[in-house]
């Protein structure tokens, strides 16, 4: 399954360069292993795209120590 998202700049570029290898997400997409993020930047103070977009694969999954209905996944 392919899964749209926003992120902001910030984020956007650690994934980018490669330093920010996880997702932390409210589970309200049943995401599973396999599964690709579409990484779409959102700049939330002017509610635009910038766009510019990532696809990552999702490798890992755990909701250990999160909020309830919250998930990390590991991409690559």
């Amino acid at each position: 399954m392919t899964h749209e998202l926003k992120i902001q700049p910030k984020y956007f570029n650690d994934v980018l360069m490669g330093t920010k290898t996880f997702e932390i997400r409210k589970n309200d997409r049943n995401y599973k292993v396999g599964d690709m993020l579409i990484l779409k930047e959102w700049v939330p103070g002017t509610r635009v795209y910038t766009g510019k977009e990532l696809a990552r694969k999702v490798t890992y999954i755990t909701d250990y120590q999160q909020k309830p209905g919250y998930v990390v996944m590991a991409i690559e």
